[in-house]
């Protein structure tokens, strides 16, 4: 999993998380998976689109408030786990790399995307280090 491959290469061993749709489906099961490998999580950023800005989640037993994308980014997450479709990592996720957070994209956008490894744990470990951010 691409979340265990992270803790792995860049040995941190607690950190920030944006989840970017954090409402929808997918969004959910990412917060299950966090929970089920107990991903050290010291900070957790739910990001959605403006319309569930302002809504809540519960995570763990606690209630958290849906972030703006901006306010995420500036809150310079370590990772943002990205699920909200290609239009919208193709536009933010550059912006979460830019302040030094690392990517992980479940859309298609950067499938084909030369400069952007896809990255298969078991084939191939050794596409990112800790420099790759996107």
């Amino acid at each position: 999993m691409a979340i265990s491959l992270l803790l792995c290469t860049t040995k941190i061993q607690k950190m920030k998380v944006a989840i970017v749709g954090v409402t929808g489906m997918v969004g959910n099961v990412m917060l299950e998976v966090l929970s089920e490998f107990n991903f050290p999580v010291t900070e957790l950023i739910p990001v959605a689109s403006e319309k569930s800005v302002g809504s809540t989640i519960l995570w763990k037993g606690q209630t958290f408030t849906v972030q703006s994308m901006q306010s995420a980014i500036e809150a310079r997450p370590a990772i943002a786990i990205f699920s909200a479709g290609g239009a919208t990592s193709l536009e933010y996720a550059p912006k979460f790399a830019e302040v030094g957070t690392f990517v992980i994209d479940n859309s298609s956008a950067w499938r084909m995307d030369p400069n952007v490894p896809l990255v298969v744990p078991e084939i191939n470990l050794n596409a990112i280090s800790k420099e790759t951010k996107l």
